[in-house]
């Protein structure tokens, strides 16, 4: 795991394998940005000119390297674009990008704008959470290890070092699970690892086997797993802090590899679907935050594991399930089996009497044609909270926009031998008519929000800023957000 630290020496003659510098564009050419004249000025002035002869011009994420022969104590150097100017969210990108540039590189220092203690936590984060690898399965000689060790050349305090490491400790835990092979990672394993991390964090851990689960009346669960041979399991983990006055509860779609059951998926659709534990995943990682973090709120996570596969004894298109809740629900598509497992798991959080519920899940292809891959759709029972999830993505870089339930959607759900059908006859609207099912569920009075993040929880594209191909760990940062937002009204 690579390591971070803040250090307000000079630039110049910092010890280092690498300078990561930051560069502003403007219409004369790329110039230093905050902190990074120093170095201008040890490359006698034409540190900026030789970059623009380069035809570097400082746009966000650009990246051009340079050996420094001398004029600064680091070998190399390496600018990085920061746009006519840069957010938060600008400085985590082109912290992640230059690091990913650097892989097989030891030592790096950023010199970037970091003035204030959020500035230099969102360079530490970026840094770290570019610097992430899942080499697990490699076995060549051609995989180039990340940047062992980050330093931010920051005055600010140097506690935000270690809050940057908790967070990207927590979204590699759930990348590294969104990247773990279906085959090594099947619902009782995925229970497992919760218990043991979970554990060392500090939370409660209880897990619920198939028998219990049959016991207990989670038809949902049951039903979404009886066509594989490695049967579903619920994880319920527990945070509490003495002084906390309000509780989350955080469900997480759990599918380790879904075929999309009796009503197959095309195979084209297939490959990527180790990530449908994405929910989960991130419930997991963001309630390991909240421990690490000793925020002053208490939170709860339901990992509802499944896995989806057709057999002998898979559930069929038209069978009712009874789920947890009591209500009954007629099947007409295997493959919209991620609200059956979450409706099992909303009702059973609600037993907790919660402030609010927010559920999590790579649920529909439709998020993806509505939003595209980066983007989730935020739904809700109450527009403040839904509103919140959106501020708390937003706050941490997440794309999120807030969708709205439209009532006449609901009638697309009739079932005519049950209290409801999973799925609506009509495509249109079919990421809102998903978020209308799992209203359902949610007992009156309580307050729930959905987080449907199906695109931006895999990334089948070329990497980006500070998101590496594969598993992006989305939207624990944005739970871990939401936890603080609710810590921060808490008696004191």
């Amino acid at each position: 795991m690579t390591t971070v630290r803040l250090n307000s020496a000079d630039p110049v003659s910092f010890d280092t394998d690498a300078l990561i510098v930051g560069f502003r564009s403007g219409p004369e050419g790329p110039r230093p940005a905050t902190g990074a004249d120093p170095l201008e000025a040890a490359f006698g002035g034409k540190l900026a000119a030789t970059l623009s002869s380069l035809g570097f011009a400082g746009k966000p994420g650009e990246i051009a390297k340079l050996p420094a022969f001398g004029s600064v104590a680091a070998p190399l150097l390496v600018a990085v674009g920061l746009g006519e100017s840069a957010d938060l969210e600008g400085l985590r990108r082109a912290a992640g990008a230059a690091v990913r540039s650097l892989a097989g590189t030891a030592r790096a220092a950023l010199v970037l704008p970091a003035e204030s203690a959020d500035e230099a936590e969102a360079v530490a984060l970026g840094g770290l959470l570019g610097a992430y690898a899942f080499s697990r399965y490699r076995t060549g000689e051609g995989q180039k290890d990340p940047v062992a060790e980050l330093t931010v050349l920051s005055g600010a305090p140097g506690e935000v070092a270690a809050r940057a490491a908790v967070l990207a400790e927590s979204v590699a835990l759930v990348r590294d699970l969104v990247n773990t092979p279906p085959s090594d990672l099947w619902p009782a394993k995925f229970a497992e690892i919760a218990e043991q991390t979970g554990g060392e964090a500090g939370l409660s851990v209880e897990v619920l086997d198939d028998k219990q689960l049959k016991d207990g009346g989670y038809g949902g669960l049951i039903g979404v797993g009886q066509g594989s041979a490695n049967p579903p399991r619920l994880v319920r983990l527990s945070y509490t802090h003495p002084d906390a006055d309000k509780t989350l509860a955080f469900v997480g779609k759990g599918i380790t590899f879904d075929s999309g059951g009796l009503s197959l998926k095309p195979s084209a659709s297939m490959d990527w679907m180790k990530s449908d534990m994405g929910g989960a995943g991130a419930v997991f990682g963001a309630l390991v935050g909240i421990a690490r973090l000793g925020l002053r709120v208490n939170a709860i996570g339901y990992l509802c594991l499944a896995e989806n596969l057709p057999s002998g004894t898979a559930q069929r298109p038209s069978d009712v399930i009874h789920s947890y809740s009591g209500k009954t629900v007629e099947v007409l598509d295997t493959d919209a089996e991620g609200r059956l497992v979450l409706m099992d798991g909303i009702a059973r959080a609600a037993e907790d009497n919660p402030d609010a519920i927010i559920d999590v899940a790579t649920l529909t292809g439709a998020q993806i044609v509505a939003l595209g891959w980066r983007t989730a759709g935020i739904m809700g029972n109450d527009d403040e909270l839904r509103d919140l999830v959106v501020e708390a993505a937003g706050a941490a870089g997440e794309g999120a926009w807030p969708m709205p339930l439209p009532e006449e959607l609901r009638k697309g759900l009739d079932s005519p031998i049950a209290d409801i059908a999973n799925l609506q006859p009509e495509r249109w609207g079919s990421m809102l008519a998903a978020g209308i099912f799992l209203k359902e569920f949610v007992p009156d009075g309580v307050r729930w929000a959905h987080i449907d993040m199906a695109g931006p929880a895999f990334n089948k594209g070329e990497p980006y800023g500070y998101v590496p191909k594969g598993g992006t760990g989305a939207v624990t940062r944005t739970l871990i957000g939401l936890a603080e937002r609710h810590a921060s009204t808490a008696n004191k």
